[in-house]
């Protein structure tokens, strides 16, 4: 019983997993020009789970009381999971001076979870605390995505003698979609000897097609999405010179087949007559062979329909003031996820060229799926190739034990003539 509930909450992490990371093609342009190019960024956090257990939820592993209640320690009444792996490849080509064309193909694979504090607890210590109490759901949801695209864009790179402008449409491919959400009075009371259980089901669920195989051919949705990108420079009172940034990507949705199910359920169910002392030691075997099918057909309205769902859109703006001879240059920027639960993320990147090819940065940032983040990077640009590596959320690999989040990012480049 512990397997299948642990499953239910990360059924898509595991499904998922086996400059900075802002998911966009636009941004590197400044440094590659025509050319093409490949880039991944991965990007974990959780307000409430360490790194380390998040990675053992995700890569395996046993997880121990001590980094149990570690975690349950530093929750809230709500918290807050993401999860965001892209990857890519695309190129920016033409002959003309004004503007260049962009082809790319992309996997994403994004999941945004909500959880409340007694939600962690029954998976991971079962209803043992809850005797003669109530769990509360309420507010709790899950939504994990899987979909590819395919992009077409272009940017025009001498606006107005110097800024830049970009756009590009791109078709998307869906998945795989899971989606649960507790509505208000969700919960589960357990009687004081653990002999009654009363599950007050208030939920809303979809799935995409359950039928077909989980791979990069599955075709369960189709959709549509935008990318919007504008760079100037200006003058300012402070430095040398400033750069202002904006760029908004996933601005579209997915319109998932009628092959995909929906479920909704408000009602309230009795479990009695049975000794339970834990929701996750459950060996009697009349609920071993309880038809689970038939049980959620009994409570839920399952229909088969088509829908729509948003994907989440990541808006980034960055300001980049430069000191001195270019040599030294001070980022300041702000991200936010729309259709997530994402927090607006506030940072400050220091850059310095150390060598007249390699750029080395640092990151500090507030907010996200996160409290607090700090980051290394470093870029190596020649004439003719556009290396970056680097992670905005390094304390996870550093502190595993005592830090929220962690991330990676890296894009390389071949430039042409």
């Amino acid at each position: 019983m512990y397997t299948r509930l642990r499953f239910i909450f990360f059924i898509c992490i595991y499904g998922t997993l086996a400059n900075a990371q802002y998911n966009t093609e636009f941004i590197n342009y400044e440094n590659t020009g025509r050319s093409i190019s490949v880039n991944a960024d991965y990007d974990v956090g959780s307000s409430g789970m360490q790194s380390a257990m998040m990675n053992k939820l995700l890569f395996g592993g046993h997880i121990d009381t001590k980094m149990k209640d570690q975690a349950l320690n530093n929750m809230k009444g709500y918290n807050r999971l993401g999860i965001n792996l892209n990857y890519d490849i695309s190129t920016f080509f033409g002959k003309n001076k004004k503007y260049s064309w962009l082809v790319g193909f992309k996997n994403q694979e994004i999941l945004n979870a909500t959880y409340t504090k007694d939600f962690y607890q029954l998976m991971f210590y079962g209803n043992k605390p809850f005797l003669d109490k109530t769990a509360n759901f309420s507010g709790t949801n899950i939504n994990a995505l899987r979909f590819q695209e395919v992009k077409v864009g272009v940017i025009m790179h001498r606006v107005d003698t110097s800024a830049k402008i970009g756009v590009s449409i791109s078709f998307l491919k869906g998945e795989q979609l899971f989606y649960i959400k507790a509505n208000k009075n969700s919960s589960l009371y357990t009687n004081a000897d653990g002999t009654e259980l009363i599950f007050q089901s208030n939920f809303n669920m979809a799935l995409s097609d359950t039928a077909s195989k989980k791979n990069v051919f599955s075709f369960n949705g189709y959709g549509a999405s935008a990318d919007i990108f504008f760079e100037t420079p200006y003058k300012s009172k402070v430095g040398k010179g400033s750069v202002l940034t904006v760029n908004a990507n996933n601005i579209g949705f997915i319109h998932w087949q009628n092959n995909s199910v929906q479920y909704s359920s408000d009602s309230t169910i009795k479990f009695d007559g049975y000794h339970i002392n834990s929701i996750l030691d459950i060996k009697d075997s009349t609920l071993q062979k309880l038809n689970a099918d038939s049980a959620i057909r009994k409570v839920t309205n399952a229909r088969h329909e088509d829908f729509n769902t948003n994907i989440p859109t990541n808006l980034v703006i960055i300001n980049k003031i430069y000191f001195g001879k270019k040599v030294f240059s001070l980022n300041t920027g702000f991200r936010q996820i729309f259709h997530s639960n994402y927090k607006p993320y506030f940072f400050v990147e220091p850059e310095y060229k150390i060598f007249n090819k390699v750029t080395f940065n640092l990151h500090v940032g507030y907010g996200g799926y996160t409290r607090l983040n700090f980051g290394i990077g470093i870029v190596y640009n020649t004439k003719n190739w556009f290396v970056k590596l680097g992670s905005n959320s390094i304390q996870g690999y550093i502190l595993p034990k005592t830090t929220y989040g962690q991330g990676v990012y890296f894009s390389v480049a071949k430039k042409f003539k």
